[in-house]
């Protein structure tokens, strides 16, 4: 294995994956779990890039299960998480289950000579991590709320910045682009421990209220099952980080860039935009210092860490260099909803591509020191 010389993490490496679901039950449901994952395996099992799974009983504790699952690569199961078919069919889970919490692994070794013999490979290079952990929702707001929902969200005081011992909340940035909201968070530690913390402090959950009537899909906090869909389904997971060793950069502002994929083809867009940013890493003089690419089915953010002005270098900034990734992007790229039009191969396509499709900053703040 070779060692990168600059932060990199990839869904897209084309390594196995492994997802471990821990649950724990509510006291005597372990018939009705049972039962319920009965129901659901048939279909997860046909869902493109299922190499199979494997279901565990704690054996000091009957209420603590285990659900393991190999995929070929980390994409279908992503496309697979994402969607509504797969809330569907765990749908049935969510009332016999008090917590859950999912890892997910790329295979990097293994014993066993026909385990190697299937789909996908194994984990060819260490990923090399900077002890952050990203995360990113993102939902709509009905029209004509736009300018209320920016004044609540930018009016709330940041929670206190320790969770615990190991794990401690860096920061948290909002975006907007017409009534989409995007929320992405920076944690330290444990980031499920991270979000449960952060949804207890009055502050957040005066936001979270006040946001209440201007949602388009609704929610009710109160209501443990639908303050999970909700969140299950603005969760935007990142598929893919890079970023340059050596100190950061005096100059360096954060830019958010939305990218609306044509139906089907938002995980091909995101896989673009990765390795180009790939590319670019390896450019000392590019102005991009460091970018996450979050995607959910046709929705795709691109979060940037920019040296200057983006409009210096709209196709570095972007992440479309070259005539030929320019053109590939216009075919993905739902132009429509974006409001501009493709070829993006010239320096003013580019940056007319930019200025549409750069969120705007509503908030931008790291957390309350302890």
């Amino acid at each position: 294995m070779t060692t990168s010389p600059y932060t990199s993490q990839s869904a897209f490496d084309g390594s196995r994956m492994r997802v471990l679901l821990l649950v724990d039950l509510h006291e005597g449901a372990e018939q009705q779990f049972l039962d319920a994952y009965e129901h659901m395996r048939d279909r997860v099992g046909s869902v493109p890039g299922h190499l199979g799974d494997q279901l565990c009983q704690s054996l000091e504790n009957p209420s603590q299960w285990l659900i393991t699952s190999e995929w070929a690569t980390a994409p279908p199961y992503l496309a697979w998480v994402n969607s509504e078919e797969h809330l569907e069919t765990v749908r049935p889970l969510q009332s016999c289950v008090r917590e859950l919490r999912s890892m997910r692994y790329g295979i990097v070794r293994e014993t066993g000579g026909a385990r190697a013999e299937q789909a996908g490979g194994l984990q060819t290079a260490v990923r090399v991590g900077d002890g952050v952990i990203r995360h990113a929702l993102t939902f709509t707001v009905k029209p004509g709320s736009e300018s209320k929902v920016a004044e609540i969200l930018a009016g709330y005081a940041p929670p206190e910045a320790r969770v615990d011992d190991t794990t401690r909340l860096r920061r948290t940035t909002l975006f907007m682009h017409g009534n989409r909201v995007v929320r992405t968070v920076e944690v330290e530690g444990d980031l499920m421990a991270a979000l449960r913390h952060v949804s207890r402090q009055p502050e957040v959950r005066a936001v979270e209220e006040a946001l209440n009537p201007h949602l388009e899909q609704r929610r009710d906090l109160a209501d443990p099952e639908s303050a999970r869909t909700f969140f299950i389904r603005a969760a935007m997971p990142p598929v893919h980080h890079v970023a340059r060793g050596g100190p950061e950069p005096d100059d360096i502002k954060r830019h958010a860039l939305y990218y609306p994929a044509r139906k089907g083809c938002g995980m091909a867009l995101a896989r673009l935009l990765s390795r180009q940013d790939e590319t670019a890493a390896a450019d000392p003089a590019g102005p991009v210092h460091r970018s996450t690419v979050f995607q959910r089915e046709d929705i795709v953010v691109r979060l940037i860490d920019v040296r200057g002005d983006p409009e210096t270098d709209p196709v570095m900034a972007l992440g479309i260099q070259g005539p030929r990734k320019a053109a590939v992007l216009a075919r993905l790229l739902d132009t429509d909803t974006l409001g501009v039009a493709g070829p993006f191969s010239g320096g003013r396509e580019a940056t007319r591509l930019l200025t549409h499709a750069d969120m705007a900053l509503i908030t931008d703040r790291r957390a309350a020191q302890s």
